[in-house]
């Protein structure tokens, strides 16, 4: 397992994230726990030091989940454990909410759930366009002085957001949608997080599990993905189509598709690590994809291909 610095922070990372989105029953339905409870022992052993949750995962589901294996195993040290707020949830609502009041409170439930009495990386989960960024700066002046908070982060920003934001708080990483599929943070967010030394986790390097290789023509997807142009007709097989033209690229380096497409997102330069969903023990099969980089012609060829696949489509990277 390779290993980076975490932009300007302090924290050394493992490449690829173990992600826990998947702990959402609304979004993915259920998933047996106890086999996501021997992926994790599975990704500590092969050496992912990185998690990352948020409350809003399973509405706080992911975090509890996620504070009990933790706290069975005596694992907390050997992780950097990074969460993330926006949604304030109530009987009557769901909104978002960047007030100082609420990302104290937010902080504190997060704590209690994930049973650990600090987070190395916090972060906002998408823009609010009510953000008022002097009570965001408060908020985390506190959470730092405090202990509890140790690096700050954003989630879904674009530059101009991020340049706002960073007049009034420190914004050490950004966490942004990347895959052969999605590739528009390749215009701006990662030029200006390579200029400002901000480290990027980057989301669905495997678009929802389309670049795992495994999918047939005629598949039905019930879950969330079943709404996505991507996941059904035309899109659909225009994507498989291109990833079959990927596999003899894949085949070249030893790699599975799944392994090739984390390794393509993962040799941008702009890109600290992946976050990867893991289900069960069969999905840490991806952990090879960070041993190394592509080459360049493998990494522009496999990106030519699947821009002609979207063309074909007629999907544009930010509808993947």
């Amino acid at each position: 397992m390779e290993y980076a610095q975490l932009g300007s922070t302090d924290l050394r990372v493992s490449r690829i994230c173990f992600g826990t989105w998947q702990l959402s029953p609304r979004f993915w339905g259920e998933i047996p726990v106890r086999e996501w409870r021997e992926a994790f022992d599975e990704a500590l052993a092969r050496g992912i030091n990185f998690i990352d949750t948020a409350d809003a995962y399973g509405d706080g589901f992911s975090e509890s989940t996620l504070g009990d294996t933790l706290r069975e195993t005596g694992t907390r040290d050997r992780l950097v454990l990074a969460t993330k707020f926006y949604w304030n949830i109530t009987a009557e609502s769901q909104h978002p909410d960047t007030r100082r009041d609420y990302i104290l409170r937010a902080c504190e439930a997060s704590l209690k759930r994930l049973k650990t009495d600090r987070i190395d990386l916090y972060q906002i989960h998408s823009w609010d366009p009510l953000m008022r960024p002097e009570g965001v700066a408060e908020a985390f002046a506190q959470l730092k002085r405090e202990g509890k908070v140790r690096w700050f982060g954003v989630s879904n920003w674009n530059p101009v957001q991020i340049s706002l934001g960073s007049r009034f708080f420190p914004i050490s990483t950004l966490q942004p949608k990347y895959s052969l599929l999605a590739r528009d943070i390749e215009k701006q967010e990662l030029p200006c997080c390579m200029e400002r030394n901000i480290g990027t986790l980057v989301y669905s390097p495997l678009a929802r599990g389309l670049l795992g290789g495994h999918y047939r023509p005629g598949q039905v997807f019930t879950d969330q993905r079943k709404a996505s142009p991507l996941f059904h007709g035309s899109g659909f097989e225009a994507v498989l189509e291109g990833i079959e033209r990927l596999r003899p690229l894949a085949d070249a380096c030893g790699l599975s598709v799944a392994q090739f497409a984390v390794r393509w997102v993962l040799t941008h330069p702009g890109v600290t690590c992946a976050i990867v969903g893991i289900k069960n023990r069969r999905h840490l099969d991806i952990t090879p994809a960070a041993d190394s980089s592509l080459p360049q012609e493998t990494w522009h060829a496999a990106a030519e291909i699947m821009s002609e696949a979207l063309e074909k489509a007629g999907i544009t990277g930010a509808n993947a």
